[in-house]
């Protein structure tokens, strides 16, 4: 059985991240809110755990999950070859919806799926999102439904969000989805920002 915390009350939000951030640690797969819907997410250097996410999803490795990172200084490590243009759009639009896709570390250790060598990477405006992603590193998050249904963006969190069981890698983790929280409503979606 998942555990729900509340983000809204101090004491839960801070039980909240550290079972959170430790449940990503240990391989499993957790939910999370960000400013545009709420995630499945996992430790993206963890293969299985990015494979059950990709499974839990209903997605081959033809479409790879995006990463998620808590600070723009963490691209210094993930990517290669950004331009300053790149960097710009950063400065101007994170944390927030713009999702950069971008050559990544030909060194890393990671296996998102069929990337050919990119990544797509975002910092979401949403403070438990920043804070978890500031204590486990880089996340590989895709929204919480399947892939081809309505995302949850207005749903409490774990609450009728159609995900698939996923068939456990390893024996010790018969429940995949050991650590939840809910974050009460999303913010409204980002206004652009215009570009003068």
């Amino acid at each position: 059985m998942a555990r729900r915390y509340f983000c809204s009350d101090a004491a839960e939000r801070v039980t909240g991240l550290r079972e959170a951030a430790s449940a990503v640690k240990r391989g499993e797969l957790v939910v999370l809110p960000t400013d545009t819907v709420y995630g499945i997410g996992a430790d993206a250097f963890d293969a299985e755990a990015v494979g059950d996410l990709l499974e839990a999803k209903g997605r081959g490795r033809n479409m790879p999950s995006p990463v998620l990172v808590g600070s723009p200084n963490t691209l210094h490590g993930i990517v290669t070859d950004f331009s300053e243009l790149a960097w710009e759009l950063v400065d101007a639009f994170w944390p927030g919806a713009l999702t950069l896709v971008t050559k990544h570390q030909p060194s890393l250790r990671w296996d998102l799926g069929d990337t050919r060598g990119t990544v797509a990477v975002r910092m979401p405006l949403h403070p438990v999102a920043i804070e978890l992603l500031t204590e486990t590193g880089p996340m590989a998050v895709s929204s919480a439904n399947l892939t081809g249904m309505p995302c949850a963006a207005s749903q409490s969190c774990g609450e009728g969000i159609p995900v698939r069981t996923v068939t456990p890698r390893r024996a010790c983790s018969a429940t995949r989805w050991r650590c939840t929280w809910t974050a009460g409503p999303l913010p409204p979606p980002c206004r652009r920002r215009s570009w003068t």
